[in-house]
């Protein structure tokens, strides 16, 4: 029997049944699922390193990592269990996080290594520092499972976990199901080989208001983020959009209007300048970022206190039945690593990042690093519920804990190259930290959903995370010396730069401080008015190009659900082949994107595609007009795979 917990959650705890029953025991943690699970892990690590290092970004690859290995285990070597594949993709996907924490953070040491100011950090310093980062990601995430993953099911949405789920069962079951997630997943891949492969119409349509100086309105239009926006639904999609709403329509032009002339710190610039050269989202880059930066810091603060007595009560529930000398559940689906294993781990790891002489943090940063990390491994794990993994605010939890860190550290006395360097580390650990956590809660959402064990899970997630920090600094090697090094132009690291500018501004006293504030006190006022603030600061921070094609999806999925249908069950199912749709859009692109970076890593490859692209996009360039009516296509496509089987009943 499951045990009783108090709260109102209990009955749809109780109702819900994974795809593979608790007392059904399928081949899961194989040796084959390990050694495939590793290799992705390092392939995709590879290709989002050089991905965010060019483009300050990276893509999920847990769908991905499902659909190869469902591809190799099922139809190669003829074996079929749904278990095995999903751990495969817990596996594979960790070396995407560990490669975004890395990235995002430390080749800023390089950077200052090339200016004089410290050492070039070693393999064995990048392995550790992501070692630990990693390791301690999955086991701050672990006490989390029970209150984000089981209790808040039906209320956090974990789009990937979700999609990546359909994606499984659908390979699993094949049919309709199958058909409608691979038609999704089919046409964004086509769509993202045009648009991002291809170029034959820009991935982001963007449009200055000249009336109305120093607002801006722009779509990404990729099928990804429809997708997220069907899954999450109107209600978070459009919190996102008023975030965005309110940075790029009110706080913006208000900086054009009554400072158009100045130059306001950290530009170097006046605003006037800034618009006449970048265009309106060099306001965006600027000073409204750092806006978002302290919006995002104190939603999550808030986030945090709201989920403590859940925490707490977790935390409680696991040590009282350890004490009792037996586990929480006898349920396969209900076991985790022992909660004396996860504590005894995080001592030894806080031990380890005092005295490991490689890493240059003492007692005082260590304990630093274990409580940021538990604080932004909440939040993280939460944030990913609401808006996904691909859209999870790593950096801007990054920039909060380089402030406070690089403050304290500069109030004890450790300033200079030695300070700066201790505060990378800090912000590298935190960011990989959150990433992990983020990825770790994503995975483990698939794994309720298909029934898998959660101790299995989150061993394969170590496995990830090792196998990922033992590759991560080669790849930082290699792509340092292939590409001309960090801050160039082939290279330009635009994350580790930002990181790089705040640490070297806290240090000389001259960071943006009033913008920061003035994130925390609207993420205060939006609290008051009953607004989740996550969201809302999540769209305060990202530029509103994101939180467009999210909201369109969205609405889309309100449109539907505000249908007159005939019975509630025709209306779940039309929401629902919409959420299989959708699951396939993220599906493709995600694959498609690790594929493309994977081409531009590759020399001969990156000189035969960039031949391919230059070539296609001067005669077939479809313009801003035609990437509008490719994603509004996209949006019609979402709507007609929900309805079909709809429009045959009828």
């Amino acid at each position: 029997m499951v045990k009783r917990v108090k709260g109102t959650n209990i009955v749809e705890e109780k109702k819900f049944q994974p795809y593979v029953p608790a007392d059904k025991v399928m081949p899961e943690f194989t040796v084959v699922s390990v050694l495939l699970g590793a290799l992705l892990a390092v392939i995709f690590g590879g290709a989002n390193a050089y991905l965010g290092l060019r483009v300050g970004m990276t893509v999920s690859a847990s769908i991905p990592a499902a659909v190869i290995s469902m591809g190799i285990i099922r139809a190669i070597m003829k074996r079929e269990s749904i278990l095995e594949n999903n751990m495969v993709q817990t596996i594979g996907s960790a070396g995407e996080s560990v490669a975004a924490g890395a990235i995002f953070t430390l080749p800023a040491l390089f950077m200052w290594a090339k200016d004089g100011l410290c050492d070039v950090p070693s393999l064995i310093e990048i392995g550790l520092i992501a070692l630990c980062g990693g390791v301690l990601g999955v086991l701050m995430m672990i006490p989390l499972r029970s209150a984000l993953i089981v209790k808040e099911h039906g209320v956090l949405a974990y789009p990937e976990g979700q999609a990546c789920a359909e994606v499984l069962i659908a390979g699993e079951e094949g049919g309709a199901k199958a058909s409608t997630v691979f038609s999704g997943l089919g046409i964004a891949a086509l769509y993202k080989f045009i648009a991002d492969g291809f170029k034959i119409f820009p991935s982001e349509v963007t449009y200055d208001i000249p009336a109305y100086k120093g607002s801006g309105i722009g779509i990404d239009v990729l099928p990804a983020l429809a997708g997220v926006g069907y899954i999450c639904g109107p209600r978070v999609s459009s919190y996102l959009f008023a975030g965005g709403v309110l940075g790029w329509f009110v706080i913006m032009p208000l900086m054009a209007l009554f400072g158009g002339d100045l130059v306001l710190f950290p530009a170097t610039a006046t605003i006037n300048e800034l618009i006449a050269e970048g265009g309106v989202s060099s306001l965006w880059g600027s000073f409204l970022r750092y806006i978002g930066a302290g919006a995002v810091a104190a939603g999550g603060v808030m986030s945090l206190i709201k989920s403590l007595p859940l925490i707490v009560r977790t935390f409680k529930d696991a040590l009282g039945d350890y004490g009792k000398g037996r586990t929480t559940s006898s349920l396969r689906t209900e076991q985790d690593i022992p909660m004396n294993i996860v504590l005894i781990g995080i001592l030894a790891l806080a031990v380890a990042l005092w005295l490991i002489p490689a890493i240059p943090l003492n007692l005082f940063t260590a304990l630093i690093v274990i409580v940021f990390g538990f604080f932004f491994a909440t939040v993280s794990s939460r944030m990913v519920g609401l808006i996904g993994s691909s859209n999870n605010p790593v950096s801007g939890m990054a920039i909060a804990t380089l402030l406070i860190a690089t403050l304290l550290l500069k109030g004890t006395g450790t300033e200079g190259a030695e300070g700066m360097t201790a505060a990378i580390v800090i912000g590298g650990i935190i960011c990989i930290i959150a990433a992990i956590a983020g990825d770790t809660s994503q995975d483990l959402k698939t794994g309720f959903l298909v029934g898998a064990t959660p101790r299995k899970q989150q061993i394969g997630e170590l496995i990830g995370v090792a196998v990922s920090a033992i590759a991560i600094g080669g790849i930082l090697y290699l792509l340092s010396m292939a590409w001309g090094g960090y801050g160039s132009n082939d290279l330009p690291a635009p994350q580790a730069m930002l990181m790089k500018m705040i640490v070297e501004g806290v240090m000389g006293g001259n960071l943006p401080w009033n913008l920061v504030l003035t994130g925390v006190f609207i993420a205060i006022v939006v609290e008051v008015l009953g607004i989740p603030v996550l969201p809302f600061a999540i769209g305060l921070y990202l530029p509103i190009y994101l939180s467009v094609p999210m909201m369109l999806g969205g609405a889309v999925r309100w449109y539907l659900e505000k249908r007159k249908y005939g019975s509630d069950k025709e209306k779940n199912t039309v929401v629902q082949s919409g959420v299989l749709y959708s699951s396939g859009l993220i599906a493709g692109e995600g694959i498609v994107g690790i594929l493309l970076a994977v081409l531009a890593i590759i020399p001969a490859g990156a000189e035969m595609y960039v031949s391919d692209v230059i070539n296609l996009s001067t005669r077939f360039n479809l313009g801003k007009i035609g990437g509008l009516i490719f994603f509004a296509l996209i949006l019609l496509t979402i709507y007609l795979f929900a309805t079909k089987d709809s429009k045959k009943k009828n």
